[in-house]
């Protein structure tokens, strides 16, 4: 018996946005506050978890057609180059630079390598999280 959620669903649409866009600020805030590539991963997972409450498992790989399994690796690929990039250039592990660049839309802005490895932490958390979730609930 399929039950009628469009209050559920329609709700979930919203909120999923509101809190993807949320992660994306705590991930860019992280390097001058709390949050990061983990916090940030957390959130979008909890977002997506949250489409997968309110609809199910086909309609969301559907909508997001990733195999996240993929996106960890990709993750965990770029998250150890940046960390072992210090090693080309006869420094520490994991040492980071910035520098102060000017971009069009943004003016003077400091860009890191931690960024860099931020994102693979996120993309990591996100896929190895939503493989897991998959993985439960593809059970029937």
């Amino acid at each position: 018996m399929k039950t009628n959620d469009v209050i559920l669903q329609t709700t979930a649409k919203v909120v999923f946005f509101i809190i993807f866009l949320f992660s994306i600020h705590i991930f860019f805030a992280g390097h001058y506050a709390p949050g990061g590539g983990f916090v940030g991963g957390l959130l979008s997972t909890g977002a997506i978890i949250l489409l997968l409450l309110a609809f199910d498992l086909k309609t969301i790989q559907q909508i997001l057609p990733f195999n996240f399994t993929i996106v960890t690796a990709v993750g965990l690929l770029l998250a150890v180059a940046t960390a072992a990039g210090s090693i080309f250039f006869n420094v520490p592990f994991f040492t980071h630079t910035f520098d102060y660049f000017d971009l069009p839309l943004f003016g003077k802005t400091s860009l890191h390598t931690a960024m860099l490895f931020d994102s693979g932490v996120y993309l990591v958390v996100v896929g190895s999280a939503i493989t897991i979730i998959q993985s439960i609930g593809g059970d029937s």
